[in-house]
């Protein structure tokens, strides 16, 4: 059972760090803010650390990990260019932003209960992910 969902909140990890990699990545061209261009991109970093770390833990398992749900990288895409769209603003990004981090710490959440036995270094991992997207949603206050 430790093994099943360890190896299921690294996916579920894994898989979260990738959508919002991709989702910095996209928003990045529309910033006029340096100060928020540097917080999205010491966020980017975390995330990719922190996607290291999982990837290690994942070949000690064999497994490839997850790429992000389709539907959910498509809708999200879908959303950004349409906001940005109508309005490329500082703003516009940090309410996007804002809302990928509460939804990123929701469903990381939910699978921090929902895989109980997982390893406590992957709960750990999982923690210190959650404290991330809290900490840029914090950070985008300030643009909103």
């Amino acid at each position: 059972m430790v093994e099943q969902d360890t190896i299921k909140l690294l996916r579920e990890c894994d898989a979260g760090i990738k959508m919002g990699v991709s989702s910095i990545d996209e928003v990045l061209q529309y910033i006029k803010s340096d100060t928020l261009r540097q917080d999205l991109k010491k966020c980017r970093n975390e995330h990719v650390k922190l996607q290291d770390e999982i990837q290690v833990l994942l070949d000690e398992y064999h497994d490839d990990g997850k790429e992000p749900n389709p539907i959910a990288k498509g809708m999200s895409w879908m959303k950004t260019n349409v906001k940005l769209g109508m309005d490329e603003s500082d703003h516009t990004v940090a309410d996007l932003m804002t809302d990928g981090c509460n939804m990123g710490v929701k469903s990381l959440s939910r699978y921090l209960n929902q895989y109980k036995a997982a390893s406590e270094k992957t709960k750990d991992i999982t923690k210190r992910l959650i404290y991330v997207e809290e900490q840029l949603a914090d950070q985008m206050r300030a643009f909103l």
